[in-house]
């Protein structure tokens, strides 16, 4: 197996970090690497925010769900969806562009997801482990303040970096579920219960999987921050519904 092959195959999320600081050089090879990635029009529309303020990791430590190691992270970055300066550009340029639509901002979204695993991958080949934040999409009045993220901004992703402790190192990787049930061929294959069942039941381990299903389901999806998670990327979306209008 290629060494690109092994990284990606054992990397896993790294939450407790050594402090040992990442060198300047290796910090741009990350974000020179994220930039690398394929983009819709090589338009790249996306925004990484290098969060370098203690106190603002400090402040998103608590604003993404209360999770302390974000603020010992040695690198914090932010990747946002950008429809906002393309369109500052075409109307600088006298173009009358149309506001920017949810098809933009789904456009974008997958230009920011790209670029944010690139710089996953480049991290993971100089040593560096990586967590992914979701909890960032969440408090959309917050985050765009203490971001200052204009109208058609919108955060998708937040990865914290830092080189991991020998224990997070040996920690096992999580399991994923078999080829078979996530790739489908030509077309969308909907799952009965049994093959729901056999895709997920190796996560119940020796619990019932029915009981393990509905804790599951209590824990991460009938859940405050599941339901805040929706308000807020509805309330990003709020401002591409009004692609109709001009300024």
């Amino acid at each position: 197996m290629n060494p690109i092959m092994e990284s990606l195959l054992a990397r896993k999320s790294m939450r407790v970090f050594t402090g040992e600081p990442i060198p300047a050089e290796a910090k741009k090879a990350i974000l020179t690497a994220a930039m690398a990635a394929p983009s819709a029009g090589n338009q790249q529309l996306y925004t990484i925010l290098d969060i370098t303020n203690q106190s603002l990791k400090d402040k998103l430590a608590i604003t993404c769900d209360d999770q302390p190691f974000i603020a010992k992270a040695d690198m914090v970055l932010v990747f946002c969806a950008d429809c906002q300066k393309w369109y500052d550009a075409f109307a600088a340029a006298g173009c009358e562009p149309r506001r920017p639509g949810v098809g933009d901002l789904m456009l974008a979204a997958s230009d920011t997801c790209i670029a944010a695993q690139n710089a996953v991958i480049a991290a993971e080949s100089l040593g560096i482990g990586s967590c992914y934040i979701g909890d960032i999409l969440e408090r959309c009045e917050v985050h765009r303040s203490l971001l200052q993220l204009p109208e058609y901004v919108m955060p998708v992703a937040m990865l914290v970096f830092g080189y991991p402790t020998q224990q997070q190192k040996e920690r096992q990787q999580p399991g994923r579920c078999q080829l078979r049930h996530i790739v489908h061929e030509n077309s969308y294959r909907r799952m009965d219960a049994a093959e729901l069942e056999e895709m997920l039941c190796w996560k119940a381990g020796e619990q019932d999987y029915k009981e393990w299903m509905q804790r599951f389901c209590d824990r991460k999806y009938n859940t405050d921050f599941s339901l805040e998670m929706t308000r807020s990327v509805e309330a990003y979306l709020a401002a591409f519904l009004r692609r109709n209008e001009k300024r």
